[in-house]
C-alpha cells in the first residue's frame, strides 16, 4: 500500500493490475463500506471527491496527480464523505416511477405532473406534451423524452443569446444524455449541454453555458479561467451550491 494512508482505508482493487486512469478503493466510513472510483480528467487542475447517487464515491485526478497522492486525498477527506453520508441517509429518496401527481425538477421546482383540463395532454409547469401512446404506470420515460426534446430547442437558443451578449464564438451546440457532467466544450469549440438544464433553475442554466463558453478562450480550470466565468457569470459560486446540494438528484 501506498504510504501515510490512514487505517479507515481497508483494501484497494485493481491499483496495481489496471491503469492509474481508473481504479477503484474501498474504505470504510462510520461502520459502512463505500466504493472509490478513481478517474483521470485531463482538464482538472485539483483533486475532487464527489459522492454518487449509488453509494459510491467518485475521485477525479488532475492531469498531473499521481495516484498515491489521490489516496492521500481521500484520506483527509474521509469526515467531508462521512457528513455526505449522514446528509444523503436523512435525505428524502426521490421517486424512481414517476406517475400523475409525482413532483419532478423542472426549471429549478419540484413541479407535479398533471393531466392538463383537456385531459388529453400531460403537463409540468409551463409545458405541454402529450401522453405514451402505449398507456403504463411508468411515466418516467416518456416524460423524459419530453423534456430532452424540450431542451434540444431551448439550450441551444440560450447559448447564442449568452454567446452574442459576452462577444464569445463557439462552433456548435448539441444537447444530449450525459450522466456525469452538465456540459462540455471540445478543443474546436463545440459546446455540448445536458438536457437535464431544463430542469435546474434559470441561473443554474446559464452559469453551466457561460461556463463552457469561457472554455472556448481558456480550455482549462486555470485561475484565468476561473476569473473569465466570475466576470461572465457573478452568480457562479450560488449555483455552484445549487448543483453541490440538488445536482445529484438530477444526475450522478
Amino acid at each position: 500500500m501506498p504510504p501515510g494512508l490512514p487505517d479507515f482505508i481497508r483494501k484497494w482493487a485493481g491499483v496495481d493490475a489496471v491503469p492509474e486512469v481508473h481504479a477503484t478503493l474501498e474504505v470504510v466510513v462510520d461502520g459502512t463500506p463505500v466504493r472509490v472510483v478513481f478517474t483521470r480528467h485531463p482538464r482538472a487542475v485539483r483533486y475532487r471527491l464527489t459522492l454518487c447517487r449509488d453509494g459510491s464515491a467518485r475521485c477525479t485526478i488532475p492531469r498531473r496527480g499521481s495516484m498515491a497522492e489521490a489516496h492521500r486525498f481521500v484520506g483527509r477527506s474521509h469526515a467531508w464523505l462521512a457528513e455526505r453520508l449522514r446528509i444523503e441517509a436523512t435525505r428524502p429518496k426521490p421517486q424512481r416511477e414517476w406517475r400523475i401527481g409525482t413532483a419532478v425538477w423542472f426549471r429549478g421546482e419540484p413541479t407535479c405532473l398533471e393531466l392538463a383540463p383537456t385531459g388529453n395532454r400531460l403537463r409540468l409547469g409551463d409545458a405541454e406534451f402529450p401522453p405514451p401512446r402505449v398507456p403504463c404506470e411508468d411515466l418516467r420515460p416518456h416524460v423524459e423524452r419530453r423534456l430532452r426534446l424540450l431542451a434540444a430547442v431551448e439550450l441551444p437558443v440560450r447559448v447564442h443569446e449568452l454567446a452574442a451578449v459576452h462577444g464569445l464564438a463557439f462552433r456548435s451546440v448539441s444537447v444530449r444524455n450525459q450522466r456525469s457532467r452538465w456540459g462540455s466544450c471540445s478543443p474546436r469549440h463545440g459546446i455540448s449541454l445536458n438536457w437535464r438544464l431544463v430542469q435546474t433553475p434559470a441561473f443554474v442554466r446559464d452559469y453551466i453555458v457561460l461556463h463552457e463558453l469561457a472554455h472556448t478562450r481558456h480550455l482549462n480550470h486555470s485561475d484565468r479561467f476561473w476569473a473569465e466565468v466570475a466576470r461572465l457569470c457573478p452568480a457562479h459560486a450560488e449555483a455552484e451550491r445549487w448543483l453541490k446540494t440538488r445536482g445529484e438528484e438530477l444526475i450522478g
